[in-house]
């Protein structure tokens, strides 16, 4: 917690600190000299920068983060916000939904397309957003994650709109084209082989990403660990789902092909919502450690457990 005497917060350019709201009016530390004395100006500003700042454990600023601490050039993190969370509404709000319509609950089908505008605006924009915060506060592995998968949802929506054309332009026959009368997005793209089968391969090679993020995640915590896996499972089933449909459309007798498909498509959805569950857990706990809430809940932080290549040359220098 904040203490009400600055001065007896001391600088410690070994520990990064957080900002929480002062005790002072509006949030913004007391002015002037708790003595009735004045302080000169240093003094002041001085009070200014420490009222309300606490320093933070590895474990709080892996949480925090979802990265492990690490040491940036000024102080950036006390300036602005943590974009953490912003990115993770953005993720869970595009996600969820869509794995529940993938296993079909209630009635729900059509890979997502009723959700389209939610992977623009919320997939989109907040995650590329939140990548852009991380970026501009020096923590290069969250940039990285949420700016890959601010441009899948805005390239996954973008599939879906029929004025990009993206199965549309594999419409070849001239009869079937015309039933669309000239305008792009003709839904008999969505049957060709070509483009179920070209589709697939970009889900194959983001799940090739995020298993390179899963390795990196082990140096974050469990809950982050546990994104990545069940992506990477995810993605697989989806990919799978995709060349069968395939093969399905190039022969329409082949109903075992359909068959697996439509598995694949139920257990891909199956694995997304045990991704959205961790990605629920991991912004909750962000939330409550952001406002220095009584009560915290853990997320399994592994960056003290998996010790850094610097930890270890330091270690091994002493």
């Amino acid at each position: 917690m904040a203490t009400a005497h600055p001065q007896n917060v001391h600088a410690d350019d070994t520990r990064l600190e957080k900002d929480f709201p002062g005790h002072g009016v509006n949030g913004n530390a007391m002015k002037g000299s708790t003595t009735g004395v004045d302080d000169d100006s240093g003094d002041t500003l001085k009070r200014m920068r420490t009222a309300g700042s606490v320093n933070i454990s590895s474990e709080l600023f892996e949480k925090l983060y979802l990265s492990p601490e690490n040491r940036v050039k000024g102080e950036l993190r006390k300036t602005f916000g943590n974009p953490t969370p912003i990115a993770l509404v953005g993720f869970l709000l595009s996600l969820t939904p869509l794995s529940c319509d993938l296993m079909r609950w209630r009635g729900a089908g059509g890979n997502g397309a009723a959700s389209t505008g939610v992977f623009f605006f919320f997939g989109g924009v907040l995650m590329i957003l939140g990548a852009t915060g991380e970026w501009i506060i020096g923590n290069t592995f969250p940039f990285v994650v949420f700016g890959t998968f601010g441009a899948f949802w805005l390239t996954f929506g973008a599939t879906l709109v029929p004025s990009f054309n993206a199965y549309g332009a594999y419409v070849t026959d001239p009869e079937v084209a015309a039933a669309s009368m000239g305008n792009p997005g003709n839904p008999a793209g969505l049957q060709v082989p070509g483009f179920n089968a070209s589709f697939a391969f970009f889900l194959v090679f983001m799940g090739v990403i995020c298993f390179i993020f899963m390795i990196c995640s082990l140096r974050t915590n469990v809950a982050f660990f546990i994104i990545f896996l069940t992506l990477v499972c995810g993605f697989g089933c989806l990919a799978g789902a995709f060349f069968n449909l395939a093969l399905a459309y190039e022969n329409p007798t082949n109903l075992a092909a359909a068959t697996r498909a439509s598995r694949c498509i139920v257990a891909g959805g199956a694995f997304t919502f045990v991704t959205s569950l961790a990605g629920w857990w991991i912004f909750l706990a962000i939330m409550l450690a952001s406002l220095d809430f009584p009560i915290q809940i853990p997320v399994g932080d592994l960056s003290t457990m998996i010790k850094g290549a610097s930890d270890k040359k330091k270690v091994s220098e002493a």
